[in-house]
């Protein structure tokens, strides 16, 4: 079994190869050629959580990778230990052997920020220039790379609740040549920005009704979780919702609170990421729609981009090797 730490992961996993492998986990189950769906499991606890997600991907033999990640927001301020912590075990599906054991964080960032990337290259307007990144912390930069693949952005409105993590964000970005400009909230921005993205840590709205405008593109990042909450019910009502996972987004995503105002059904979602990807389902079709993406985070992205990485690490001889003794079989 191979251990890949966070520096293996980083510099086995670019962002664009990151984008590809994620979009295919994506469309192969919205074409239902995955052997079984991806699952989640969460477990609050004081000042956190833990979150369990799993998914397979094929064809055989194909993989199956089990995620478990600790989030706790107060760590930085508290501990100076990260937000989120955690390790993703990859297995072969056809037989069960532990192939590898990966740090979470580097894959957590990457593959969330490429399925913004995925939605903004079908759901923001195509000369899209304008950026509000509202969360300069980890998930701000990465989502700001991973738009720069899809969408020729030039200027970039900056938000975050700590003004020194939008100096730091300014300062990774200075010798891109983007025009990066501070703001003290999203909705000072938004009425300038063609597409937002919002990941910040907290529970409370951030973006509203009266803040955004016709031809949006909103990646709402941030509601992983029950209660967790950065877009006003009203702005998923006024737009057509995208998710990751519907059934998902509807217990811990921003969907949860539209359709717990009675704003929205599970009917009015307008689809989910892969069904988009595949073609079952229509993109944009006018200059005036406003679309909210609603991220909360999955298996398929974690498997794929999980198996990626592996693959790559064994054709170039990186990461260690542990052997795991087995034993008599028993009860699981």
């Amino acid at each position: 079994m191979l251990l890949l730490d966070r520096q293996d992961v980083a510099a086995l996993l670019p962002m664009a190869d990151c984008i590809a492998a994620v979009e295919g986990a994506f469309r192969a189950h919205a074409e239902g050629a995955l052997p079984a769906a991806p699952g989640t499991l969460a477990t609050p606890v004081p000042g956190g959580g833990f979150h369990v997600k799993t998914a397979v991907l094929g064809p055989a033999p194909g993989y199956y990778a089990a995620k478990i990640n600790a989030n706790f927001p107060g760590n930085p301020d508290r501990s100076g230990l990260p937000t989120v912590q955690g390790m993703i075990g990859l297995f072969d599906a056809a037989d069960g052997r532990p192939l590898a054991l990966l740090d979470s964080i580097e894959i957590t960032t990457l593959r969330t920020a490429a399925a913004s990337a995925i939605a903004a290259r079908h759901l923001a307007l195509p000369d899209a220039r304008t950026l509000l990144v509202c969360g300069c912390g980890i998930q701000g930069r990465a989502h700001l790379r991973a738009l720069l693949a899809v969408r020729r952005i030039g200027h970039v409105y900056a938000c975050d609740r700590d003004p020194a993590r939008v100096a730091a964000f300014i300062g990774e970005f200075a010798a891109t040549g983007i025009d990066i400009e501070p703001v003290e909230s999203a909705g000072e921005a938004l009425p300038h920005a063609d597409v937002a993205v919002t990941c910040t840590p907290g529970r409370q709205v951030v973006v509203r009704e009266d803040d955004i405008r016709p031809g949006q593109f909103i990646a709402a990042v941030g509601a992983d979780s029950e209660g967790k909450q950065e877009l006003a019910p009203r702005v998923l009502a006024m737009a057509r919702v995208v998710t990751d996972l519907t059934a998902q987004a509807a217990h811990m995503g921003e969907l949860q609170h539209a359709l717990a105002a009675g704003m929205m059904g599970i009917g009015d979602v307008h689809a989910e990421l892969g069904e988009l990807i595949a073609g079952q389902r229509p993109g944009r079709s006018s200059p005036e729609e406003i679309f909210v993406f609603d991220s909360t985070g999955t298996a398929l992205q974690d498997v794929a981009s999980a198996a990626a990485v592996y693959e790559r690490a064994l054709a170039t001889g990186r990461g260690r090797t542990l052997a795991l003794e087995g034993g008599a079989a028993g009860h699981d």
